[in-house]
């Protein structure tokens, strides 16, 4: 039994307060509630929605539907894989949608959604309000504990409030989102379905480029027309590079990136291409592809011009074309102490990509952590106390949450999962590079094991092991 099971009636301003519905909102109200306190879920949806947003759903996939990879011996695996140990509801739920995608973990998006906002309706320990929120002050005076998860297209007089509220300087880069087109449109003469190496199943549709093919597709990416951005600076967050950027960096960049033929052979040749760009499964259906890395800001006339100069989508119908937008954060390490808990307001937390973590796992993940910390503190505990309850720097959740308050400063820039968080220079002898994968998931399964017994006896009155 969690706390608050047996109240007829929640006391809903002695719980939380989440504002924004996204994945970091989601799961960080799913999660709160999990361990018993009330939560009330703040988002401006259906009523009104960002620019970036077309759905009427909460955890909504504004880019890609990739959650990365499933493997455990890789940074995004291992990420999965603790967020399963502790229970988390949005890789359960995206595992209940997937699509095949290889080694990764792709979701019909929509489905997806759908599914999530259902669950928060669902759960009596949450209720949701659709209000526009531009002063965190009405809610911290009016709740135990306040987590900001508005997103990275957190703009206006909210995001002048949170710089007023932290006493922080606020960044921001820009992202973009690659094009969907229609599955009878490709031209499968001239594609085939494979996976680099033929891990996890033939799941990609491939096109292929010769030599000559790709320099003419290059060099129409680098001389087309690109789409005015109000504010735009060139400030790109380095994962998300628009393609047109990569063209213009060198005339292999795009074949050691998103167009790498490596680990595919044409059946038409029995070769393997000079180039090759992947098409990723979009909904159950698949009746829609997205282009695998081709995020643009290209204008649309141009995306369809040039995207048709490779060979398999020269007829292609576009569903939704690449667009950009600026993505705000905040600059933690000045901001936030342990535990994504503002330094100024012990009330305030922060989670997803405002706090400065790119992706999304990555965001589910700090909407978890946020959510179990803003909990111990509604419930009593100090900010030291609720520490306990956060995975230690050995896991991949306690490397990302680590490098929020301890990167510096000066340089602070959005961070993904990766393995250069967690180093093994520590054990003082030389781990073969095939063994570093397990070795890593093994010292993260047994320091997830401790973090679960401490929140389970905390919050649920299990007993605790040593």
């Amino acid at each position: 039994m969690t706390r608050g099971q047996d109240k007829v009636q929640p006391d809903w301003h002695k719980g939380l307060a989440i504002l924004g519905g996204g994945l970091a909102g989601s799961e960080a109200a799913l999660t709160a509630a999990r361990l018993g306190l009330s939560v009330t879920l703040v988002d401006m949806k259906p009523g009104q929605r960002s620019p970036a947003h077309s759905q009427a759903y909460f955890a909504e996939l504004v880019c890609s539907n990739s959650l990365k990879s499933k493997r455990p011996d890789t940074a995004q695996g291992l990420l999965k894989e603790e967020l399963t140990s502790l229970g988390s509801s949005l890789i359960a739920l995206a595992h209940d949608h997937a699509l095949p995608a290889g080694g990764s973990l792709a979701v019909d998006r929509e489905n997806f959604s759908a599914a999530v906002t259902q669950s928060l309706k669902d759960h009596p320990g949450i209720r949701i309000l659709e209000e526009r929120v531009e002063d965190l002050q009405p809610w911290l005076q009016a709740y135990a504990a306040v987590i900001v998860a508005t997103g990275p297209l957190t703009s206006g007089p909210l995001y002048q409030n949170i710089q007023e509220m932290t006493g922080g300087e606020g960044l921001h880069f820009f992202d973009a989102v690659a094009p969907i087109v229609e599955a009878d449109s490709i031209d499968r003469e001239k594609s085939f379905f494979a996976s680099r190496y033929d891990k996890g199943g033939p799941d990609y549709l491939n096109c292929p480029l010769t030599q000559e093919e790709y320099l003419a597709f290059r060099q129409a990416l680098m001389e087309a027309d690109k789409a005015a951005i109000q504010d735009f600076d060139a400030v790109y967050f380095k994962d998300c590079l628009p393609i047109e950027v990569l063209a213009s960096r060198g005339e292999d960049t795009m074949r050691y990136g998103p167009l790498r033929p490596v680990g595919l052979i044409d059946p038409k040749t029995g070769k393997r291409p000079y180039a090759c760009l992947q098409l990723r499964q979009e909904d159950k259906e698949a009746a829609m592809w997205s282009l695998v890395g081709c995020q643009t800001r290209l204008t649309f006339p141009e995306q369809r011009r040039v995207f048709g100069l490779i060979p398999a989508l020269g007829q292609a119908h576009f569903l939704r074309y690449g667009v950009m937008h600026r993505n705000s954060f905040i600059q933690a390490p000045l901001v936030l102490k342990q535990g994504f808990q503002s330094r100024m307001e012990d009330r305030l937390f922060f989670a997803g990509q405002l706090s400065g973590l790119e992706g999304y796992v990555e965001a589910i993940a700090s909407g978890h952590m946020a959510a179990i910390q803003a909990s111990a503190h509604a419930l009593g505990l100090t900010g030291e106390e609720g520490a306990a309850f956060l995975p230690p720097q050995e896991t991949m959740m306690g490397a990302l949450a680590a490098w929020v308050t301890q990167a510096p400063a000066q340089d602070y820039q959005p961070m993904n999962a990766n393995f250069g968080l967690l180093p093994l220079d520590q054990l003082g002898q030389k781990i073969k590079k095939k063994e570093r994968g397990t070795i890593r998931q093994a010292r993260s399964a047994q320091a997830m094991q401790g973090v679960l017994a401490r929140i389970r006896h905390f919050f649920m009155g299990e007993a605790a092991h040593d």
